[in-house]
């Protein structure tokens, strides 16, 4: 797979493939880095943060784990002087092969792309899933699309896209959404989920 050179941004939180993450950026480092993505039009990774904190400290330590998921930037508002609201888009998976700290504080990183999940179609025992999470939209007509914690295209008839946004709307463990995002059989990963569905009763039959 094709290896790039990207800026992270260690959140504690875990961006799936078309998911979608609003920020609030004020750090000189972010500032920077996000209009360095929109003049350039790259996107930025997103990595799991497992010791520090989102906000840097001159003597905090900032540690990630080595795997991730590319953001790309899809609106931004500046409501209020050094402060921009941000809404990305979740993109390809990557492994971390080599990471550099800035100056500023900005990580970047060299990165391996990680093959994007195949399209498989949800077999019927595990449909059960993408129909409590067709119910879960459905809840949601009063409210503005714009809000929506799941955006289009909606593709529910597909494994790995039903799975991440359960992965995403479930309260799990972050470091479990973590291990689901690497894992390379979106089958499997549905299959796991719709274990977790099944045992908080959302699965109806």
């Amino acid at each position: 797979m094709a290896t790039i050179s990207l800026p992270l941004f260690p959140l504690s939180t875990v961006l799936f493939p078309d998911g979608v993450l609003p920020l609030q950026i004020f750090e000189v480092r972010y500032l920077d880095m996000i209009s360095h993505c929109l003049t350039e039009d790259e996107p930025f990774g997103v990595v799991l943060l497992t010791q520090g904190q989102e906000v840097r400290h001159p003597e905090g330590i900032e540690r990630f784990v080595g795997a991730g998921t590319l953001a790309s930037v899809q609106d931004t508002t500046a409501s209020t002087p050094g402060l921009l609201q941000v809404v990305c888009r979740g993109g390809k998976r990557f492994r971390v092969q080599d990471t550099e700290r800035r100056a500023n504080g900005l990580w970047m990183a060299e990165a391996e792309l990680v093959e994007e999940d195949h399209a498989v179609r949800i077999p019927s025992d595990l449909k059960g899933a993408a129909d409590a999470l067709d119910r879960v939209l459905a809840s949601l007509h009063d409210v503005p699309q714009s809000r929506w914690p799941v955006q289009p295209p909606f593709r529910l008839d597909d494994c790995g896209w039903v799975a991440n946004r359960w992965c995403e709307l479930l309260p799990l463990p972050n470091g479990q959404k973590q291990n689901m995002l690497m894992l390379d059989n979106p089958v499997i990963r549905l299959e796991l989920l719709h274990d977790v569905l099944d045992e908080h009763g959302l699965i109806t039959s």
